[in-house]
């Protein structure tokens, strides 16, 4: 192996867990940052195959035109159609996985050009969709489950009932937790959670410096 390969660590937990917050405080201290959400998301709005594929899926009408004829998608008609569908949401993972994959391949390729040491992959489905294949390591972010509803309450991602949907079509906090080589409880404030991510970069830095395998 190439000894400027990246240490690849995904990151995920389940809604409200507060992933992002640690991915933002990681990149903060160097980590380079993949946000497969954000990839999903962008392609929905600009890969012409990933829209015809949701069109349809869920009837053309999901679509509207925005401002300077750019597409804009009705995501809570699809949210709404995905979380009571187990099928639904499916066929939707099946048309942006690979592509989201491709993307982090080439993000893996840019790390290396870059010399980075550490490359975050940000994931909320990250071992459903298979995306924790090829990682060196992976992080959960765990809270409780009271807590994780009212943050996702609070950031306006749905009613109490609508989250809990939600958070029912993902795998258990306590799946990832037995999947993951490191695992941060995230109850507390955001000065804690800053602490733990410290200790964690550090962690990582270790992890990363040490020899592996070739994947």
């Amino acid at each position: 192996m190439k000894h400027n390969h990246p240490f690849l660590v995904g990151v995920t937990g389940g809604l409200g867990s507060g992933k992002s917050s640690l991915c933002t405080i990681l990149a903060g201290m160097g980590c380079a940052l993949f946000e497969a959400d954000r990839v999903a998301k962008e392609l929905q709005l600009h890969d012409p195959e990933v829209i015809e594929g949701i069109k349809l899926l869920f009837g053309a009408a999901v679509y509207s035109c925005g401002e300077s004829g750019k597409p804009v998608l009705d995501r809570k008609a699809v949210a709404s159609a995905v979380f009571s569908s187990a099928e639904k949401l499916e066929e939707l993972n099946r048309l942006i996985h690979p592509k989201v994959f491709t993307a982090f391949e080439r993000a893996v390729l840019d790390a290396e050009r870059e010399g980075v040491k550490i490359l975050l992959k940000e994931a909320a489905i990250l071992f459903e969709s298979g995306g924790s294949r090829q990682l060196d390591a992976v992080v959960v972010v765990a809270a409780d489950m009271e807590l994780r509803v009212q943050r996702a309450v609070e950031k306006g991602l749905g009613s109490r009932d609508e989250v809990m949907r939600r958070i029912a079509t993902q795998w258990p906090q306590e799946r990832l937790i037995e999947r993951a080589d490191y695992v941060i409880f995230n109850n507390g404030t955001f000065q804690e959670l800053q602490t733990e991510g410290r200790e964690l970069f550090e962690k990582l830095l270790l992890a990363a410096a040490s020899p592996r395998d070739s994947r």
